[in-house]
């Protein structure tokens, strides 16, 4: 069962990429890509020519796809069965690990400059451990089984900690394509740290990164809104990412320091959040 929800939530990550783009590209007055593009991309680079570069640290280089889907696929078995908030975050962490093995792996300065920026976006990803603070500090739990229920009694974590929703929101955001925070994969270093990864490497890669995509998302709406049937979920994942696209579509790539102070400012906002429903007793 959980296999046909991996595959589902792959199915659903791939279709979620085409939309954003679709959305972003009618927004910005241009026809676009169809929706089903990214399978497309799949398909065409599972038939096109692998093979590793000289420069390459091969075992590193082949290694780092699968660590992709296989920590997303671990993040999703903990979202379904209502396991603990504090691993996905750990997973998220992982997951910054492979972003920096992705591009030193393959010796090319264009990978190196995104390995080395993706240690810079680490450090302006702050706010998520401000978002996990400030969610247990209000639920007295990071259980996701237990956060469901404090909704369920409560209302939602949307409405009563919204500058928290914000916070994880942004972080989201800097992870969905086209991301004006996406200084990993920026145009003027190529692809960034995927750029040596191709044919069956960038296809697992496209896979884990749809995965990625699709967790992220399911958790927030788990967290921030609640629990629902599978159809409700993949309907309110494709709404929060569809806002996600309006933002893309019409904020231009931020530079790497302003995308750390942006979200440094998110930071902030958190912790006085925090700190005003401490003193007026709001937190349990």
């Amino acid at each position: 069962m959980i296999l046909l929800y991996i595959i589902l939530a792959i199915i659903a990550g791939l279709l979620f990429h085409g939309i954003h783009r679709k959305v972003i590209a009618r927004i910005q007055t241009r026809p676009g890509p169809p929706i089903w593009q990214e399978f497309l991309h799949v398909m065409k680079f599972s038939f096109k020519q692998t093979w590793i570069p000289k420069t390459a640290s091969k075992v590193l280089f082949v290694a780092i796809v699968p660590a992709v889907i296989a920590i997303w696929a671990g993040a999703l078995y903990v979202l379904l069965t209502g396991g603990s908030l504090l691993i996905i975050f750990g997973v998220y962490l992982l997951h910054k690990i492979t972003e920096h093995g992705l591009g030193l792996s393959s010796g090319s300065p264009y990978g190196k400059f995104g390995a080395i920026r993706s240690v810079l976006s680490a450090a302006s990803e702050i706010p998520l451990i401000a978002s996990i603070a400030g969610i247990y500090f209000i639920t007295g739990s990071l259980m996701i089984n237990d956060i469901v229920a404090y909704q369920a009694a409560n209302g939602m974590l949307l409405i009563t900690a919204l500058p928290i929703a914000l916070a994880m929101y942004v972080i989201i955001l800097s992870k969905v394509p086209y991301s004006p925070f996406g200084i990993i994969e920026a145009k003027e270093i190529v692809s960034g740290n995927k750029t040596e990864h191709f044919g069956a490497f960038r296809a697992g890669l496209e896979i884990g990164f749809a995965l990625k995509t699709f967790v992220l998302l399911a958790v927030f709406v788990t967290v921030f809104i609640g629990a629902m049937p599978f159809w409700m979920l993949l309907a309110a994942t494709l709404i929060l990412l569809m806002t996600m696209s309006f933002i893309c579509a019409l904020t231009p790539m931020l530079s790497p320091y302003d995308a750390v102070t942006i979200q440094i400012g998110v930071i902030i906002i958190v912790i006085v959040y925090m700190a005003f429903m401490a003193v007026f007793g709001g937190m349990p």
